[in-house]
């Protein structure tokens, strides 16, 4: 069923629907399950799974059963629908998907709306506290835009999808605006002058409470997800937390919450370090101001020599992410294992275009098992440019 349906992780645009019609004819065939649990909304370009692993976390400890959905997962399925961390069971999801299989298949489903009436059904069937729904793609017409929210999470704007979002900013926040809901507070992770006024009109709008997180949290928080990058992502958490009504969540609360993600939730991917020795970093981080955020980091850490081993998807804009890489490295070119992956002889003609020199293997491990040879004591190796790329390594 899985390989049948049309999964955005493999095919790109054409597997995104673009409406919510569809999910929400299945969820209501379903008894509307998004209605029987409270949730908090995350959408972004940027950082919206580790704020949700986050907020997730911090509610665990606070006692609570909690919810949590994201997208897309790195090893296993699984990993997208999770209670207190722990994944759901495989005899759910082949139940579920035998018992729907008739409908699912008459109705054209994509494989991200069934994912998502899944996990609301699995939610509302184990009645936890809350539950935390990450966006999949855009907002307005994601498929996990049928829920009302206690409160919504948007982490900043920047420029990816935008063959479905748009090609400017504004365009792009309206359409994670989308998920911002009558009466429903708002918080605002960055601001940023071009989408502070989108933001702020749509809130009027709706009669939302918006709140711009770096008017309100002053004080440094520290986390167990490494890269400096995460401290932005902080401050939209805590001021969620903080807005957050009807839960009792202490400061010690909160603070263990942001200390123990990795415990709690199981998240991978993040500035993730994979070895020591040669020390050896991944991170997920696949559009222009993700991976600049991370570069930043990797250009401050100390190293003899950078081995960089590099693959992408064929739908991105390649070569002004290729223009961020440093050109003092040794470059590994590899192919992620999806339909999507980038041509490893149109890579590597690109990155020459931006003066980056490597050679090309057809397999992510080839290409690190090739930079691990290669480096000496006190060099760093860094895997990225598209998660499914670190999926092949985590």
């Amino acid at each position: 069923m899985f390989a049948q349906l049309p999964m955005y992780q493999k095919k790109g645009r054409q597997a995104y629907s673009g409406k919510l019609e569809t999910i929400q004819e299945f969820t209501a065939y379903l008894d509307d399950p998004q209605h029987k649990f409270k949730s908090i909304h995350v959408a972004g370009t940027n950082g919206k799974g580790s704020c949700s692993h986050m907020l997730s976390s911090v509610l665990q400890e606070a006692g609570y059963s909690v919810g949590l959905y994201t997208s897309p997962h790195l090893k296993d399925f699984r990993e997208r629908i999770k209670i207190n961390g722990a994944k759901v069971p495989k005899a759910y999801v082949l139940d579920f998907v035998q018992e729907h299989q008739e409908y699912i298949a008459s109705h054209h489903l994509s494989f991200f709306e069934m994912t998502v009436a899944m996990a609301f059904t699995y939610f509302a069937r184990q009645q936890v506290d809350i539950a935390v729904v990450e966006v999949g793609l855009g907002g307005r017409l994601d498929s996990t835009n049928i829920i009302t929210p206690e409160i919504c999470l948007i982490t900043n704007i920047g420029y990816d999808h935008q063959s479905i979002l748009g090609n400017t900013l504004e365009k792009i926040a309206l359409e994670k605006a989308g998920i911002i809901k009558p009466n429903v507070p708002v918080i605002i992770s960055e601001y940023h002058k071009t989408t502070a006024p989108i933001f702020n009109i749509i809130a009027t709008q709706k009669r939302a409470k918006i709140v711009f997180a770096e008017d309100e949290v002053q004080q440094q928080y520290q986390t167990d997800l490494l890269g400096a990058y995460q401290q932005k992502n902080i401050k939209g958490v805590v001021t969620c937390i903080k807005h957050l009504k009807g839960f009792q969540i202490t400061e010690q609360q909160l603070k263990l919450g942001l200390q123990g993600v990795v415990k709690n939730t199981g998240l991978l991917g993040r500035w993730q370090i994979l070895s020591e020795e040669p020390k050896i970093i991944c991170d997920t981080a696949h559009n222009k101001e993700g991976l600049s955020e991370v570069l930043r980091q990797l250009k401050n850490e100390p190293f003899k020599s950078l081995h960089v081993v590099l693959g992408f998807v064929n739908d991105k804009d390649v070569e002004q992410l290729l223009s961020l890489f440093p050109r003092a490295a040794t470059y590994y070119f590899v192919k992620p294992k999806v339909p999507r992956g980038m041509d490893l002889k149109s890579l590597k003609n690109l990155a020459a275009a931006q003066k980056l020199r490597g050679k090309t293997y057809d397999s992510v491990k080839k290409g690190l098992k090739a930079a691990k040879e290669s480096a000496d004591k006190g060099d760093i190796i860094y895997v990225g440019g598209s998660t499914f790329v670190v999926a092949e390594v985590v």
